[in-house]
């Protein structure tokens, strides 16, 4: 395979360049099989560089941009005003091949309406979806998506996030066909409103899918399904909820293991246990989600990652140029479709 080329948004997330670049570095220095393409003021990149040796700074390719998209800034303004913001860049240099991938860490809402604006979705595919891994009790990873890019769906749209589903749990975990759940109140067929059903019946008539009905909210972390496909509302919410209940349960380890001499013996002695828990479940380890059904690849940090977080999302971004995931999507939508016709 040839040399693959990632391209950065330097400028976007809570944080500031500085957290982001210290992610960059960590990546141009491990990675020797990629090129990088650094969007964003150049005066506060080339300090960064400065640093790295002369073989590594030949993979690296800084575009200065005059603008940055901030966390106010609307989807339209940002389509019809910001030409030369870091985030666009990145997501043209996708489109136009100079970039095999892209990652940013700014205003979801924007990067999901240029990244649709500027890429368009697959054949077949009528929204793009925000997919991440989490973690299960088997140490195994489950696919969640849709994750907000879309609150409002189709069964046809489930049925979709399904297919893509499938191919990205299968391409990043190497698992021949993955198993796939819908997000549901209840395992009966009774339960569930009316779109789950029909997009139950849907998935039901697809061989080709290793549909395995419906799963409630505690099985995601149970290893029942690798993908587990709901509407953007509910994922977003399940994906926070977890989140949140992750950092409870660190800060009160932390919190109990302070409190007394008593407390810290014991976690003295349980701290292997307790840091194999904190790492299974830290957040930053599943930095990270992509934007998948689009003609090109794009992931979104979260805007508040420290730079590990940050180095996990770019190498979910270099993990997917590797294994040439759009395509993979395309060939399977479009294979589906001609069995349903």
């Amino acid at each position: 395979m040839s040399e693959l080329t990632l391209a950065l948004d330097i400028m976007g997330g809570d944080h500031g360049p500085p957290v982001i670049l210290s992610a960059c570095m960590r990546a141009i220095q491990h990675h020797a099989d990629f090129r990088f393409i650094l969007c964003g003021d150049q005066a506060v990149i080339n300090p960064y560089l400065a640093k790295l040796s002369g073989a590594q700074q030949a993979r690296v390719q800084v575009i200065h941009c005059t603008e940055v998209i901030e966390m106010t800034d609307s989807p339209i303004q940002v389509i019809r005003n910001k030409k030369d913001a870091s985030m666009r860049r990145v997501i043209e240099l996708v489109r136009s091949g100079e970039a095999d991938a892209c990652v940013s860490a700014g205003n979801t809402g924007a990067l999901m309406a240029l990244a649709y604006y500027l890429l368009k979705t697959l054949h077949g595919v009528d929204r793009p979806a925000l997919v991440s891994f989490m973690p299960t009790a088997e140490h195994h990873k489950v696919l969640l998506l849709d994750l907000g890019a879309n609150v409002n769906c189709t069964s046809d749209t489930l049925f979709q996030y399904a297919v893509m589903g499938a191919v990205l749990a299968e391409a990043m975990t190497g698992k021949n066909r993955p198993r796939v759940a819908l997000l549901n109140v209840g395992e009966e067929d009774i339960k569930g409103n009316a779109l789950v059903k029909m997009a139950d019946q849907q998935l039901r008539a697809v061989p080709a899918l290793n549909y395995i009905g419906y799963v409630e909210g505690d099985d995601i972390f149970t290893d029942h399904a690798d993908v587990v496909v709901t509407d953007g509302f509910t994922g977003n919410v399940a994906l926070k909820s977890s989140e949140g209940l992750a950092k409870l349960i660190i800060h009160e380890v932390k919190k109990q293991s302070e409190r007394n001499w008593a407390t810290r013996i014991m976690a003295q002695i349980a701290l292997p246990l307790l840091k194999s828990i904190y790492n299974r479940m830290n957040p930053d380890q599943y930095n990270g989600a992509s934007l998948i059904g689009l003609r090109g690849i794009v992931v979104k940090s979260h805007g508040n990652a420290s730079a590990d977080a940050f180095y996990y999302a770019i190498f979910q971004a270099m993990q997917e140029a590797r294994l040439r995931v759009p395509e993979k999507i395309k060939t399977k939508i479009e294979t589906v479709l001609l069995e349903q016709l």
